[in-house]
């Protein structure tokens, strides 16, 4: 019965010792720069020529989101014409189509960040 009330905390716990070892470390290491005498513009990493964030996100989620479609469809098609299993059949066609659409995205990614 206790198992469950511990899972939560621990879980959260965890997460919240992740973001604040890297918040703590990242805001030592600036002030040890600044009191080297380091230039404030270090700190920003090349904002001016990255794509914005809606555009990325909607590009890889529309092309996840086809790969599932894609994927679903391919796999009523396989199941129609072949004695394979169904299970497995769709869940690796599924993954399979899925993770090719999020590498088309990253690759277009790529593109929208160079224009």
């Amino acid at each position: 019965m206790g198992a469950e009330f511990v899972i939560m905390p621990l879980m959260i716990a965890a997460v919240f010792g992740i973001f604040y070892l890297y918040y703590s470390t990242r805001n030592k290491e600036r002030l040890a720069l600044i009191e080297k005498g380091a230039d404030a513009s270090i700190f920003v990493k090349g904002k001016m020529h990255t794509a914005p964030v809606w555009k990325v996100l909607i590009l890889n989620l529309a092309l996840l989101l086809m790969g599932i479609g894609i994927g679903t469809f391919i796999a009523n098609i396989l199941e129609t014409l072949t004695d394979l299993d169904e299970g497995p059949l769709y869940v690796g066609t599924i993954f399979l189509m899925a993770g090719l659409g999020l590498f088309v995205g990253f690759n277009m990614t790529k593109n929208l960040d160079k224009e």
